[in-house]
């Protein structure tokens, strides 16, 4: 199998640490080189002490599920002839309490766009069954109990 290694680094940048008001700004820097700014979600520490640019935990989480998904499914629309010439996905993940009363991801609802060239393209029960099978073989979604729903879009025009 294999390994996938992150570093995450945070240094006190001034503020009271002890009363809560640090900034939640950090990077995240990945083995190929690429270091990301990431920070804390707005909407759980409100700026300035966490950075609406950067990229927090839960919309990361939604971008690799729905990249692993994407992933799958080209792979599996290439094993099966079709030609892919775009894909796109405006996924959004919904965070609740569960029942102990903690925030979680409870949902990421995926909304696929694919566009196909070449002479063979898909039925929609085909596409449909093409998702289902990326879903089942996306490493991420094996990975967690949130909830993770596929709804196609057609093409944009």
């Amino acid at each position: 199998m294999s390994e996938h290694k992150a570093i995450i680094r945070w240094s006190q940048a001034g503020g009271p640490f002890a009363r809560g008001r640090f900034s939640r700004e950090h990077t995240w820097s990945f083995d190929g080189g690429l270091t990301v700014p990431a920070s804390s979600a707005p909407a759980v520490v409100p700026p300035p002490l966490s950075n609406p640019a950067n990229i927090d935990p839960e919309e990361a989480f939604v971008a690799s599920l729905s990249s692993c998904h994407m992933l799958t499914f080209l792979y599996l629309a290439y094993r099966e002839g079709l030609e892919v010439a775009s894909y796109e996905d405006e996924a959004v993940g919904v965070v609740s309490k569960n029942e102990r009363g903690v925030a979680w991801v409870s949902q990421v609802v995926l909304n696929p766009r694919v566009v196909y060239e070449g002479s063979k393209t898909p039925t929609p029960a085909d596409e449909e069954r093409l998702h289902h099978a990326a879903h089942e073989g996306c490493f991420i979604s094996s990975s967690v109990k949130t909830d993770v729903q596929v709804r196609l879009l057609p093409p944009a025009p």
